[in-house]
C-alpha cells in the first residue's frame, strides 16, 4: 500500500505541472471570475478533457490476479485494472468551473476509458462524469470564493474516489477478487487524489495572490507618481519641467535612468549614463523615432538599439514612452535599464499606464487651460462692444460738467474710475459674488443717470442676503445697457429700468425689465440664441450672456425674454443657492431705490 501511494504521488506530480500550465491559457481567467459563455463552456471542456487522457496514461495497472503494478499502458486486458488519474482533472475542472465544465471534461475521459477496455472500464467510465457533477455543484457552496480554500478542496476530493470504490465492487464481477482491489488501493487512492486536489488550488491561490499582488503594487506606484507629477503638469507642459518630472520618475521607479525628450532633443537625462547622455543632444534612437511616429511603446531590449557610441555606457536596454497632448505627440519618457532580464511584463503595462495617466493630465490641464481662456476671451470681447461707446459718452459728459458742476463733475470721474477698476478684477474670472457685481452695476448706474438726468430712472429690489451667490462676470450691466440702447431708445416720456433678485426656493431670480418698446415679435425666440446682425439693434451682448451662463452655470441659468403687458421687456434668469448658506427662517430685507 505505502509503495502504491508512493507511485501515485510521483505519477500525480507529473500531472499536476500540466494542469498548472493551463492556467496560462486565454480563457483560464474566466473560470476564476465565473463569467463563461457557452462556447467558453465547451472549449474548456475540451481542454480538460484532453489532460484528464493524459492523465489516464500517468496512471498505474494492476494485474487482478497477482495485484503487481504495470507502469506502462498501452493497452488494458480483461484481467487488469486501470488506474488513471483522469478524475483528479474531472474534479479541477468541476472545481473551477462548475457542474457543466466537470461533466463535460468527464464525458470525454469516460468515452476514451471504455475504448481502453478492462475489467474495470465500467466503474472507471462511469466515476468521471460523476465526479465532474458532484465537485462542481459542491464547489458553488462557496462560490464567493474566487478559488476555493485547499482544506475545503481536500475535503471535497475525497468523495469521488470512494464513490469510485463502491463502483469498483458493483462491477468487477469476482466479488471476492473486487473487495482485494479496493483493499489494495482504495486508500492510496482516496488520499492522493484529495491531496491532488488541494495541492492544485493552493497553487493557484499562490499564483493568483502574486500575481494580484504584483499588480496591486504597481497600480499603487502609477497612481502615487500620478498624484505627484500633477503640480507639474498644471500649465500643460511637459517641456518647462522636463527636469523635475525626470528626477520625480527616477526617484519613484526601479530604473537606472530617465530621459525626457521632446520631438527633437532631450530635455532632462536623470541616472546613470548622465555623464554622456546630456540634455540638448538630439535624438539617436531609431525606436525614439518609430515612437514618435506611431505613437506606440517601443522597447529597446539590447545595446544596439539604444545606439549610444560609448562603450563604458551602463545603459543596455530601455522602454519609450510617448506622451501625448489633446491627441498629438509632443515628446517621449525613456526609462532605462541595466540588463534586459530587468523589462518585465509588468515593467511594460507599468510604463503603458504611466503614459496614459501623464498624457490624459495633460490633456487635462490643457483643456481647462483652453476653458479659462475662453470664458476671459468672451469677457473681454464683451467688454470691447461696451467700453469704447460708453466711455466716449461719459467723457463727454465729463467735459460738460465739469464748467457747471465741478462737484458732480467728481462724483463721476470717481464712479468711473471705480467702474473700470471693477472691469479690469472681474476681466480674469469666470465666477464672481452677486455683491461684487452689483457694486460694477452700480457705478455704471450712477454713471448713465447722471447722463440722461431725469429722463430715466432705475429702480433695484434686491435681496441683500443673497450677495454671496456666484455669478457670471459682467452679467447684469449690459442687460441694463441694452435696455437703455435698445428698449427705451425711442421712449419720449420718462423711461423706467426695474432690477429685481430674490430668492425663489433654491434658487436665485433676477430679472430686469424696463417700460420700453419691447422686443419685435419676429426676433424674441432668436434673442441669445445667436448673434444677431447690427442693423437689427445688435443682439451681441445677449448671446454672450447667455452662453456663459449655460456653460459655467448650466442649462437652467439660461435667459428668458418676454414683453409686458403693460409695453417694456423682461429679461430673466436664475441662480443655483446651493453655494450659499442663507438660514430658512431668516427675514428677506429688500433694498428699494
Amino acid at each position: 500500500m505505502i509503495d502504491l501511494t508512493i507511485v501515485l504521488f510521483e505519477r500525480i506530480g507529473l500531472l499536476l505541472l500540466a494542469v498548472f500550465m493551463l492556467t496560462q491559457v486565454p480563457g483560464f481567467r474566466s473560470l476564476l471570475d465565473r463569467d463563461m459563455a457557452i462556447d467558453t463552456v465547451i472549449y474548456l471542456s475540451v481542454v480538460f478533457g484532453i489532460i484528464g487522457i493524459l492523465g489516464i496514461h500517468t496512471g498505474v495497472l494492476i494485474q487482478i490476479e497477482t495485484m503487481v503494478l504495470e507502469s506502462r499502458i498501452t493497452d488494458v486486458s480483461t484481467d487488469e485494472v486501470l488506474i488513471g488519474f483522469s478524475m483528479v482533472v474531472v474534479m479541477i475542472a468541476g472545481l473551477l468551473g462548475g457542474p457543466y465544465v466537470g461533466l463535460g471534461a468527464g464525458v470525454i475521459t469516460s468515452f476514451y476509458l471504455s475504448s481502453l477496455g478492462g475489467e474495470a472500464w465500467i466503474a472507471n467510465s462511469l466515476i468521471n462524469p460523476l465526479a465532474g457533477l458532484i465537485t462542481g455543484w459542491t464547489g458553488q457552496f462557496f462560490s464567493e470564493e474566487r478559488v476555493i480554500a485547499p482544506e475545503k478542496a481536500l475535503f471535497i476530493g475525497m468523495f469521488p474516489p470512494v464513490l469510485h470504490m463502491g463502483m469498483l465492487l458493483i462491477f468487477i464481477s469476482d466479488q471476492q477478487t473486487g473487495v482485494e482491489l479496493v483493499n489494495t488501493i482504495g486508500i492510496p487512492l482516496v488520499v492522493t487524489n484529495a491531496i491532488a486536489l488541494a495541492i492544485f488550488t493552493m497553487m493557484i491561490r499562490a499564483a493568483l495572490n502574486e500575481t494580484e499582488r504584483e499588480a496591486a503594487i504597481e497600480t499603487n506606484r502609477a497612481l502615487s507618481i500620478a498624484e505627484k507629477a500633477l503640480p507639474l503638469l498644471q500649465d500643460a507642459s511637459l517641456i518647462s519641467n522636463a527636469d523635475k518630472m525626470a528626477t520625480l520618475l527616477y526617484n519613484e521607479l526601479d530604473v537606472a535612468a530617465i530621459a525626457v525628450t521632446n520631438k527633437e532633443r532631450v530635455l532632462s537625462h536623470v541616472g546613470l549614463g548622465d555623464d554622456h547622455h546630456r540634455q540638448g543632444e538630439p535624438l539617436k534612437m531609431r525606436l525614439s523615432q518609430k515612437a514618435l511616429n506611431t505613437g506606440n511603446i517601443q522597447v529597446a531590449y539590447d545595446r544596439g538599439d539604444i545606439q549610444c557610441r560609448y562603450d563604458p555606457c551602463p545603459l543596455k536596454t530601455a522602454i519609450m514612452i510617448p506622451v501625448f497632448r489633446s491627441g498629438e505627440i509632443i515628446g517621449l519618457i525613456n526609462l532605462y535599464y541595466r540588463n534586459s532580464q530587468q523589462i518585465r511584463a509588468v515593467e511594460i503595462e507599468l510604463a503603458k499606464g504611466l503614459g496614459t495617466i501623464i498624457s490624459n493630465q495633460i490633456s487635462g490641464v490643457e483643456v481647462e487651460r483652453m476653458k479659462e481662456l475662453l470664458k476671459e476671451a468672451e469677457i473681454r470681447n464683451l467688454q470691447a462692444q461696451i467700453n469704447p461707446h460708453f466711455l466716449f459718452n461719459t467723457f463727454n459728459l465729463l467735459h460738460s460738467l465739469m464748467r457747471v458742476n465741478q462737484e458732480k463733475a467728481r462724483h463721476i470721474l470717481i464712479q468711473l474710475s471705480q467702474y473700470m477698476r471693477a472691469n479690469l478684477t472681474i476681466a480674469s474670472k469666470s465666477l464672481i459674488s452677486l455683491g461684487t457685481e452689483l457694486e460694477h452695476v452700480n457705478a455704471y448706474v450712477e454713471i448713465v443717470t447722471a447722463r440722461f438726468m431725469d429722463q430715466l430712472i432705475v429702480k433695484k429690489t434686491i435681496d441683500q442676503k443673497l450677495e454671496d451667490v456666484r455669478i457670471p462676470p459682467a452679467t447684469l450691466q449690459p442687460l441694463i445697457e441694452n435696455c437703455i440702447q435698445h428698449g427705451l431708445k425711442d421712449k419720449q416720456m420718462r423711461g423706467t429700468i426695474e432690477l429685481i433678485i430674490k430668492r425663489e426656493k433654491d434658487w436665485v431670480y433676477i430679472e430686469v425689465k424696463d417700460n420700453g418698446i419691447g422686443f419685435s415679435e419676429d426676433r424674441i425666440n432668436l434673442l441669445g440664441t445667436k448673434p444677431l446682425e447690427q442693423t437689427q439693434g445688435s443682439g451681441t451682448a445677449l448671446y454672450n450672456i447667455n452662453e456663459r451662463l449655460k456653460g459655467i452655470i448650466g442649462g437652467e441659468s439660461c435667459l428668458h425674454f418676454r414683453n409686458l403687458p403693460d409695453k417694456g421687456s423682461s429679461v430673466s434668469f436664475k441662480l443655483p443657492i446651493s453655494k450659499v448658506d442663507i438660514p430658512e427662517t431668516a427675514t428677506s430685507k429688500f433694498v428699494k431705490n
